[in-house]
């Protein structure tokens, strides 16, 4: 009966170190999977933010806000895109940062 007992203690130890191995493994994978997920969503976000700033370009060169029509009107439009333009970049990686939490 001694003898019973003592395979059943090494059994037990047995399933207790492949429970032990088993979340070893998934403690390991967890970072890799956060790591893949927080790309995507840096991707998602860039697109958007791309996306977005696109569209605030487009309507902005349909539409005239301010009411000048002629050369003048054209001017300001075309100052207004090229400083979208210039600070396109800045702004999607300002969103990005605030998406990540890093601001």
């Amino acid at each position: 009966m001694n003898e019973k007992h003592i395979e059943q203690v090494l059994e037990i130890e047995k399933q207790a170190q492949e429970v032990q191995e088993k979340a070893r493994k998934e403690a390991a994978e967890i970072p890799v999977k956060a790591e893949q997920e927080a790309q995507a969503l840096i991707a998602k976000a860039k697109s958007d933010a791309h996306e977005e700033a696109r569209k605030m370009i487009a309507s902005a060169q349909t539409s005239d806000t301010s009411g000048q029509s002629g050369a003048s009107g054209d001017s300001t439009n075309d100052e207004f895109e090229a400083s979208a333009k210039k600070n396109f970049d800045k702004a999607v990686a300002f969103v990005l940062e605030r998406v990540i939490g890093k601001v």
